[in-house]
């Protein structure tokens, strides 16, 4: 499976002739023409790599980066710059924002290409071991979670509801993934009983996370469990 690339540019020329160039190289890209398109698309699907330029209206490169870094599911995310910038001290600001590349334009497409794989081959080998279906094989880490939902689940009746902190608004397909969740089923259990796709609910799950503002699954059923959210 070829690996998931998004491209933020608001240059459509420049857009376009990469997009072209990266899906010959056997890559699968998705486009945006600002920062907040790019966000947007980044709810619908997560990336494995992100290219964005700096010099953007309303939300900037830097903006983006800092945006993606502070959101839990994006900050190991190998992000590189596309920039007309190529001063020492616009690349120092970029590095200290935490992007990974940084590519001043123009640049040779194959270089891009380089940077890309060599990002992701990185990424994968830091990775931890993944299982068949996709989730971390820390099995002692994992089987302490789920010990630690079924300690959560036991009493559920002895757990005081109170209402969330804030306001909380999840779409019927979010609930149920939530509800399983709080079973202490995982990904691949939960897509089983759901009749889709491992992919989907870690999407579901990292919308959970960001709704919810938890950075687990133990944290996510301990909050759902105390403000009422599970059923």
């Amino acid at each position: 499976m070829s690996a998931q690339l998004l491209l933020v540019d608001d240059e459509p020329g420049l857009r376009e002739a990469v997009k072209e160039y990266l899906q010959e190289s056997g890559f699968s890209v998705q486009t945006a023409s600002n920062a907040r398109e790019g966000w947007d698309l980044m709810q619908q699907s997560t990336p494995d790599l992100v290219i964005s330029d700096i010099m953007m209206p309303q939300v900037d490169g830097y903006q983006f980066l800092k945006q993606l870094r502070e959101d839990p599911r994006f900050q190991a995310l190998p992000v590189v710059f596309l920039t007309a910038k190529g001063m020492t001290g616009d690349r120092i600001q970029g590095y200290q924002a935490g992007v990974d590349a940084y590519l001043p334009k123009p640049f040779d497409p194959d270089e891009l290409v380089a940077i890309i794989e060599n990002l992701l081959v990185r990424r994968t080998a830091q990775a931890p071991p993944m299982s068949e279906d996709g989730e971390n094989m820390n099995i002692a880490k994992l089987a302490h979670e789920i010990s630690k939902i079924k300690d959560l689940l036991s009493p559920r009746n002895a757990i005081s509801h109170s209402p969330p902190p804030f306001k909380i608004d999840l779409t019927p397909r979010e609930q149920s993934v939530l509800n399983l969740v709080a079973e202490g089923l995982m990904n691949k259990e939960i897509a089983r009983r759901l009749e889709t796709s491992v992919r989907n609910v870690e999407k579901y799950v990292s919308r959970l996370f960001s709704k919810t503002g938890t950075n687990s699954r133990t944290e996510l059923v301990r909050f759902a469990l105390e403000h009422g959210l599970a059923q």
